[in-house]
């Protein structure tokens, strides 16, 4: 390591610190960043491909990003924002596919229309409910709905082949979707950090951060043994990692924040026939009792060129918070200031324990039958179970002091500390753009206004809400589609 401080380092080499490192070196090329990384390669972690499902998520299918409301309307505001948030993800790829920051666009992003799709007369109404509520908002004007069997088998055969000819269903379709292998993204962009400058260091994980007077004094291990290394700014990009280092380096912002692992698993097929007849990404509906994350989705998959399906997730318990953790990460969180919120909710969210014990002591005929209410023609001996990452969900105080689980993402930031960590899962890497900018100005106030320039010569919608004007925002959507090669706007 050197002895010098480093102006910025960053924990982690996944999707998050790949990208604040590429904005880093954009915006302040002068600076000294470096990269820790505890495993023997980028991205191999929450970002590795088959650890997620890669939807680029947009909005446009995922059905609990819409809220019910008690007067039996839906508010929709959630999934108009995380679709301006991964419209600016799309604008900063295109930027740094043509300054040549990153390889040709085929090599982590890919067309694949999103689907919602549901059976069953209720759904089919929620779905309607749920496309009239959107179809309305600008960004979401090429929205389709259909409930006609020959249409929907039009966008996925595997849909309705097999499929009881009296049974009401219903999707609708997003062309302009995507498939996005943020593993191969996350190491495009770590592979041109090093030559702008970056210093990246594998298999160097960190075990500590102290304050040392203007700086951070960091502590890593590798395969040489023990070392130390200072920055004036940490970010903890860490996945499931992020919160134990964020309590060891005692921020007060981080105080109160508890995590609640989950771990996913896939079936999976790389059946030939079975994938030519989906080549769409289709999410279902949670059913009763059931948490939004454990939505069914049956997805098309590019990953190194081959094509494959996805059914998920199903959901275990593992008490370490990163695959390749520990299995007392989960007693090494637990502090005075956290264990009545983890305690609360254990109490308030029964259905979530109750969905955890069902789906840990599932067999896989009972997943055979969760994939074929998707896929009715599915056959068990093209399927092969596949364990998926790690996830971390965030649990907060609320203004009453307690518990309170949280499904997205937590942007953890001490300005006056130098020192930020990022919490939480889903929607995750699809907005890591415009989390990473949020950081950058809250963690760096002072530098904000210069920035912004820069900034928006990297992402030309930022700070102007797309959803507010249909043509400019399709202009933008056609500019950005035609330089990643996507099909639709």
């Amino acid at each position: 390591m050197s002895s010098t401080t480093a102006d910025v380092a960053l924990v982690g080499a996944g999707i998050m610190s790949a990208t604040l490192v590429t904005l880093i070196q954009r915006l302040e090329p002068d600076w000294s960043v470096e990269v820790f990384e505890a495993l023997d390669g980028a991205a191999q972690e929450s970002s590795n491909a088959w650890h997620n499902a890669g939807t680029g998520h947009a909005g446009f299918c995922e059905l609990d990003y819409a809220t019910p409301l008690p007067n039996g309307t839906l508010e929709v505001t959630n999934a108009v924002t995380i679709n301006e948030q991964f419209q600016i993800t799309r604008q900063l790829w295109s930027s740094l596919l043509s300054k040549g920051v990153l390889p040709t666009a085929e090599t982590f992003v890919h067309s694949t229309p999103h689907l919602a799709f549901v059976s069953g007369a209720q759904d089919v109404a929620f779905l309607r409910q749920w496309y009239d509520a959107l179809k309305g908002e600008p960004l979401f004007a090429n929205l389709r709905y259909s409930d006609s069997r020959d249409e929907i088998g039009q966008w996925s055969s595997a849909l309705v082949q097999g499929r009881d000819a009296n049974e009401p269903i219903a999707a609708t379709y997003e062309a302009s979707g995507s498939d996005v292998d943020y593993g191969a993204l996350a190491r495009a962009l770590i592979d041109a950090a090093a030559p702008a400058g970056a210093a990246v260091h594998l298999q160097h994980r960190v075990v500590d951060l102290d304050r040392d007077g203007d700086a951070w004094r960091i502590t890593h291990r590798s395969p040489a043994g023990t070392g130390t290394s200072r920055a004036r700014f940490v970010f903890v990009g860490a996945g499931g990692g992020a919160l134990q280092l964020l309590q060891r380096a005692g921020i007060p912002e981080a105080d109160g924040f508890a995590g609640f692992p989950v771990s996913g698993k896939f079936l999976r097929t790389r059946s030939p026939e079975v994938v030519a007849a989906h080549r769409v990404k289709a999410y279902g509906r949670a059913e009763q009792g059931v948490p939004g994350l454990g939505a069914p989705h049956l997805d098309y998959r590019t990953v190194e060129g081959e094509g494959s399906v996805l059914f998920g997730p199903f959901a275990g318990f593992d008490p370490r918070f990163l695959k390749n953790g520990s299995r007392l990460d989960l007693l090494r969180t637990i502090r005075a200031g956290n264990i009545g919120a983890l305690l609360n909710v254990a109490v308030d969210n029964f259905d979530l324990v109750a969905y955890l014990v069902r789906e840990i002591t599932a067999s896989k005929a009972k997943q055979m039958r969760a994939l074929r209410r998707m896929m009715p023609s599915a056959e068990a001996e093209d399927w092969e179970l596949i364990t998926a990452g790690q996830r971390v969900q965030v649990i907060a105080k609320d203004s009453r002091g307690r518990g309170r689980l949280q499904f997205g993402t937590e942007l953890v930031v001490s300005p006056d500390n130098g020192l930020a960590g990022l919490l939480g899962a889903s929607p995750g890497a699809s907005t890591a753009v415009s989390v990473m900018i949020r950081l950058l100005q809250q963690a760096f106030p002072d530098r904000s206004t210069r920035w912004d320039g820069p900034l928006r010569e990297l992402v030309p919608s930022l700070g102007r809400a797309m959803n507010t004007d249909e043509d400019w925002a399709m202009d933008i959507r056609r500019e950005t589609a035609d330089a990643l090669g996507l099909a639709g706007v």
